[in-house]
Parts: structure tokens; C-alpha cells; sequence
């Protein structure tokens, strides 16, 4: 349980009272998750407001009636939503409604199986976004670790360093748990909406705005793997699956919009995840196939050219 009171944490916000972050939390059966998780969101130390949209999807345990007596005991600042009917089983990803029911200037994201563990990370984020206006959203390092330990930082090498905005827009992969962005996007285009991996295109429709931050001196998140994890715990199948589905959404997307260079690059995704996804005679079977087509496809053009000459 949180050591502060409501007044306590309030009183480092001065005089305003107008969010300038909202936190997203969405939650489904953390009975034994959800009060650390919103236990990290109250150790924030701040200098400006912020609220905490805590969105239970009609949880079968008890976590909507934790979520609620903390909406109780911290009103100016736990608003929570209660489902009465699971969102996400009939394709309602919870993510989208939650951002747009976020009024401050800035998001920040954490699933109600994960937690923060610096006190500062808020502030830091918020800061650099303030001083830095060609930057859309920032992020950190996760350790994921199960009931054994932990298990290591989330991601490595590559995603340990700055985005720039193509590379968002490609969906390069952060770690979802440590984001807080610039709230400029209110609605998913149409062919995204029902995207699996909900979190990379809003990441990658973020690239449109400006580049990534990675902020090194903020305390790495503690992300969660256990058998109720949506995603930590699928099938390596089935994640490429959901990967290949989001990828392949994007390219839909980037093709009605008229980037073509963004649309050949989501194809090229997605035909490599096809290749990992099938046996690999399948792959020779595949490969024969596109040899044929362009073999195909480069006779076409030299007879028409030989024609016109």
C-alpha cells in the first residue's frame, strides 16, 4: 500500500491541479498485481499533476474491487473504469479509449501486471519532452523477471539507444511498459484498429511526429512474466503470428496513405515472417515459386521493350 496520502502527494503540485500527464493502466485479473502496480504510480515525485486511468476489464477475481477502493482513497488522481462486459474478447483493445480519455499534454503507459521502480521517472521524461520539441516520446530499460528472479533486461544492443522517426514509423520495438509520449493521437486509421500488437502502431504512427528518446539514467521497470500475461506467455507461434498480423496492417495503412517506401518495407516484414512462420519445404516450395514470378515478371518487361524498339 502506498506511504503517501492523496493530500501529501498533491502538495508537491503547487496550485494546479490540471493533469499534465495521464497515466494508462489497463488491467484484467491482476488480483495479486494491480496494488504494487498503482502503488508504483503514487511513489511519482512530481512538481506537476497527473491522473491514473485504470481501465479493469470485467476481471473474474478481485481486481476491480482493489481498483475501486483505491479510486476511493485517491479521487483527485485514480479514476477508475470498470467493464461490464470484457472489452478484449470481442476485439476491443482497451489502449485506444484509454489514451483518449487522457487529458494532460503527456501519456504514460504500464499493464496492471507491471511496475515502476523509479521515483523520478515521470519527471525525468516529462522534462526532456518539455526542453525537447523534435522529440514525439521517450522510453527506458525493463528487466522482466517471473516468480524465480529476474530474467533480464526487456531489450537490448539496438533498443537501447535513440529512434529516429522513420525508424518509429517502421515499428521499431520499445519497451511498452516505460513510454511516456506527447498526447497528439486520438484515433486508430481503420486499417490499424484491429492491428494485435496494438502498442507498436501507435508507436510507429507517434514517428510521424518526431523521434524517440532513450532515457539511460531512469531505473529499469519490472515487467512481469507469468501465465496470465497477454502477451509474455503466448506461444513463440503465436506471436509471430500477432507480429506478422501488425506488420501486415501497417502495410495496408502505409499503401492507402501513399508511402511507398514505408509500404515495401512493412512487405518485406511481413514475407520474412511468413518464411519463419512455415516447414521449411514450404520455404523451398515459397522461394521456387517467387523465382518463377520474377523470372516471369522480367520477361514481360524485356518483350515489351524489345516490342517497342
Amino acid at each position: 500500500m502506498s506511504s503517501r496520502t492523496e493530500s501529501e502527494i498533491m502538495q508537491a503540485w503547487g496550485s494546479s491541479r490540471e493533469p499534465l500527464l495521464s497515466i494508462a493502466c489497463p488491467t484484467y485479473n491482476h488480483e495479486g498485481y494491480i496494488a504494487q502496480t498503482l502503488d508504483s504510480f503514487l511513489a511519482q515525485e512530481t512538481t506537476f499533476p497527473f491522473e491514473v486511468l485504470v481501465n479493469d476489464d470485467a476481471s473474474t477475481d478481485g481486481t476491480a474491487a482493489i481498483v475501486a477502493d483505491y479510486g476511493r482513497r485517491y479521487p483527485n488522481i485514480i479514476k477508475p473504469i470498470l467493464q461490464p462486459v470484457n472489452q478484449y474478447q470481442k476485439g476491443n483493445h482497451p489502449c485506444p479509449d484509454l489514451f483518449r480519455k487522457g487529458s494532460g499534454k503527456y501519456l504514460a503507459f504500464c499493464e496492471g501486471d507491471d511496475f515502476w521502480t523509479d521515483p523520478l521517472k515521470l519527471q525525468k521524461q516529462v522534462d526532456f519532452l518539455e526542453a525537447h520539441h523534435d522529440y514525439v516520446i521517450t522510453y527506458h530499460d525493463a528487466m522482466a523477471f517471473d516468480s524465480e528472479g529476474p530474467k533480464g533486461i526487456q531489450l537490448v544492443g539496438e533498443g537501447q539507444r535513440d529512434a529516429s522517426s522513420l525508424e518509429l514509423m517502421r515499428g521499431r520495438p520499445i519497451s511498452t511498459l516505460t513510454v511516456c509520449f506527447r498526447n497528439v493521437l486520438h484515433e486508430l486509421p481503420l486499417e490499424l484498429v484491429r492491428a494485435p500488437l496494438n502498442d507498436l502502431v501507435w508507436w510507429a504512427l507517434l514517428g510521424a511526429y518526431g523521434k524517440g528518446k532513450y532515457l539511460a539514467d531512469i531505473q529499469p521497470a519490472a515487467y512481469r512474466v507469468h501465465l496470465g500475461g497477454v502477451f509474455s506467455m503466448r506461444s513463440d507461434k503465436k506471436k509471430l503470428q500477432m507480429t506478422l498480423h501488425t506488420y501486415s496492417s501497417l502495410a495496408n495503412y502505409y499503401f492507402r496513405i501513399g508511402n511507398q517506401a514505408l509500404y515495401e518495407h512493412c512487405l518485406v516484414q511481413v514475407f520474412c515472417l511468413s518464411l519463419s512462420a512455415i516447414s521449411p519445404w514450404q520455404k523451398l516450395t515459397a522461394l521456387a515459386q517467387m523465382g518463377r514470378n520474377i523470372a516471369a515478371n522480367l520477361l514481360r518487361r524485356l518483350s515489351a521493350s524489345v516490342s517497342r524498339g
